[in-house]
């Protein structure tokens, strides 16, 4: 499922979404946020990258401990802790493994979904990345057989489903009503990190 080398794709082409959908990603943040979310998570993203492709690793979980310290020191406001304690708990769930199989990663991602929910003390439908990584940990954990297209799906799905919701949480919560209609910014970021995911497993 999950080798050192997909990982590495992994993380690879999450950095190409964000960077590729930087100024998409400002423009949400610009509207519900404080602007600056397309450029914490490229230069993050672009650290990460950097980071996985100039080491050496003998098993996943270091590669993700390695993603989660990078993105906690580079990425500026929320997202920074919420994103590097995400692959911190996914880290320490997978720890051990050579190869991280479906049911591991399934651990793995509920075990971040927690962690951004402690870290971000939010729930789902507060509108945040909560909203992503909550339901796609939960229906990951239900499938037989991980399908790279329904993975794609799922997480889209989720994503979008924040339009409709009124913010609670972070900045986007001063705006009340008027945050519904825009989509999280921090729930299409993890969108772009799922995509990339189920490229990297298709």
């Amino acid at each position: 499922m999950l080798t050192i080398q997909k990982a590495q794709d992994w993380m690879h082409k999450t950095n190409q979404y964000i960077q590729d959908n930087k100024a998409y990603l400002t423009e949400l943040d610009q509207a519900i946020g404080d602007s600056d979310h397309g450029i914490n998570m490229s230069r993050g993203f672009q650290e990460v990258e950097n980071k996985v492709e100039s080491a050496s690793y003998d098993e996943v979980s270091a590669l993700l401990k390695d993603v989660a310290m990078t993105l906690m020191s580079k990425v500026g406001g929320a997202s920074g802790p919420l994103y590097g304690t995400a692959f911190l708990k996914m880290s320490t769930a997978v720890k051990g493994n050579d190869t991280v199989d479906q049911d591991v990663m399934a651990a793995g991602l509920e075990a971040a979904a927690q962690g951004i929910q402690q870290r971000g003390k939010s729930t789902a439908g507060e509108k945040t990345m909560v909203d992503v990584w909550e339901p796609l940990a939960s229906w990951w954990k239900e499938q037989d057989e991980i399908s790279a297209e329904n993975l794609e799906a799922v997480a889209k799905e989720a994503m979008e489903s924040t339009k409709q919701m009124e913010a609670t949480k972070g900045r986007a919560s001063y705006l009340k009503e008027k945050s519904v209609g825009h989509i999280d910014p921090g729930s299409a970021s993890s969108y772009y990190l799922f995509k990339a995911l189920a490229e990297v497993l298709a």
